[in-house]
This record gives structure tokens, C-alpha cells and sequence, in this order.
């Protein structure tokens, strides 16, 4: 769980290509999203097949949590997917299209695992007080592109209140930083550099990836810079009780807290690329 609660780079890979899985596994993403749902042709038995092809190939216990987004709630597959979900015992279920604190609920209980709920419509904008609440529900993640559709704009700025909706009532009730949606430029990376650093500074803990390529971009966008690094370091070491002065700004409490998770990012972003050079 503590896993999912801190994962910045989330890799999408279609359950009907099962022959990616451990590639996805190794790819540097801090998880994976095997998806049942958008990548999986809905003609003919497309989606059973992809559950088939799911069961025989599940990577098991991976170097980093494997979860699967299944189709959503009002869709005929949403059942099946979560039965298959229960036998296989993912990291969580992504519910997309998550409208609701009763669906999210439903689907950890026919699962047996919690929720990543997606929110990419308006009902689920106007619905985080709820959906946030309940206890099944572990980070939200945010469906840019289908809320887009949804609300019928076209101008990515557009949606920039909803991103904050998700970051306050994240906040609000306990929840790590929500999860940003794809970026579509699949090897541009300074367009994914650009994405992701917006994300950040939204108040976003981590971005969906839809390739291998865009995971490097988006961890050096969340990745504390040096430059924060130093000054958070010059705030505790002058700053740590009462109010004080350093560099001409005023150090108190809130900034010394700020200092404080930007220190232990830094540590925790070495830690993990300690360890998966050590796996290597």
C-alpha cells in the first residue's frame, strides 16, 4: 500500500499484450496499470480474451505493484473484471470513469483489494467529497482526456480547476497527492517534462505514462531540483523553532515544513534509485 502511495511514474500496458508485462514490470515505473478497460478492443471477445490472456500471464509478486484497470462501472464487462481481480489479487483495481463513493465501495468489495478511483467525468468532479471518504479508496488519479470530452472544452488550461479539486480534496481527507492523467506525446519529452512539471506544481505526487519513454521525463520533473534541495537545507538549518530570517525571507513554521518534504523527497528519491540500481 505504501507503494501505491508514493508512485510518480504509473505505466499503462493492455492486458491483450501479455508479452509486455515483464517488460513493463522492468521498465523503471514505480507501477504498473495493466488495462482491461480503453487499450482492449470492446469487438467480438476482446475483452474475455485479454482477461484470459491476464489470468496466464500475471507477473505475480513484482519488483513494484502491478495494479488493473477494469472497465467501468455501467459496462457490461465490469463484473467479469473484478472476478477475475479477486483470483489474481492486484496491488488495487483502477475504477475508471468512478462516479461515486457505492461504486468505488462495490468494487473493493467483489475485488478484494482497494480502489484507485479515476476521475474523468463531471459527476466524479462533483462527487471527490464522497468518493474521498470512504476507506477503500487509496489515491485518486486523474483522466484529463476523457474529462475533457466530457465537459466539452479543448483548451487544456480548461481543466486546471478540476486538477485542483483533486488536489484539495485529497488533502482534505488523508490522501496522498493525486496521480495526473497521459500525456499523448508518446517520445516528446520536453513535452512531457512540461506536463509533468505543471502536474507538480498543481500539487500532483505522480503522472500516468502511456511508454517506457516518457518514465525518465516524468521523474526528474518531481524529483526535487538541486536548487530546492539547497534551500530547504539552508531553511533547517536556520529555521527550526519559532520564526527566523534567512537570505532576507522569512523562515516560520509552514516554510520549515515545506523544507522539511522537500528533504525527505530528495532522501526518498535516493533511496529508490539506490535500490533499483542495486536490482539491476
Amino acid at each position: 500500500m505504501s507503494a501505491l502511495r508514493t508512485a510518480v511514474s504509473w505505466l499503462f500496458v493492455p492486458a491483450s499484450r501479455p508479452e509486455r508485462f515483464a517488460k513493463a514490470v522492468g521498465s523503471g515505473a514505480q507501477a504498473v496499470v495493466i488495462d482491461l478497460e480503453d487499450a482492449v478492443s470492446p469487438d467480438g471477445d476482446g475483452k474475455a480474451r485479454a482477461r484470459a490472456a491476464l489470468r496466464d500471464a500475471w507477473p505475480g509478486a513484482a519488483g513494484v505493484p502491478v495494479v488493473v484497470r477494469v472497465n467501468g462501472a455501467r459496462t457490461p464487462e465490469h463484473t467479469a473484471d473484478l472476478a477475475a481481480c479477486r483470483a489474481l489479487a492486484p496491488a488495487a483495481v483502477v475504477l475508471p470513469k468512478a462516479e461515486s463513493a457505492e461504486q468505488v465501495r462495490a468494487a473493493a468489495e467483489a475485488s478484494g483489494v482497494p480502489v484507485l478511483p479515476l476521475i474523468e467525468s463531471a459527476r466524479g468532479l462533483v462527487r471527490l467529497a464522497e468518493i474521498t471518504a470512504g476507506p477503500s479508496c487509496v489515491r485518486l488519479l486523474f483522466g484529463g482526456v476523457d474529462l475533457a470530452l466530457d465537459l466539452g472544452v479543448s483548451d487544456d488550461a480548461a481543466l486546471d480547476a478540476s486538477r485542483a479539486d483533486l488536489v484539495r480534496w485529497s488533502a482534505a481527507a488523508g490522501l496522498p497527492a493525486p496521480v495526473d492523467g497521459v500525456s499523448t506525446a508518446l517520445r516528446d519529452t520536453a513535452a512531457v517534462t512540461r506536463e509533468a512539471a505543471r502536474a507538480k506544481g498543481w500539487g500532483f505526487g505522480g503522472k500516468l505514462c502511456v511508454h517506457p519513454a516518457q518514465i525518465p521525463p516524468v521523474h526528474a520533473a518531481f524529483a526535487p531540483g538541486e536548487d530546492e534541495v539547497r534551500w530547504a537545507r539552508r531553511v533547517l538549518a536556520v529555521g527550526q523553532d519559532g520564526a527566523a530570517v534567512a537570505d532576507g525571507e522569512m523562515i516560520d513554521r509552514p516554510v520549515v515544513e515545506r523544507a522539511r518534504r522537500i528533504v525527505r523527497e530528495a532522501e526518498r528519491v535516493g533511496q529508490t534509485e539506490r535500490a533499483a540500481r542495486a536490482g539491476r
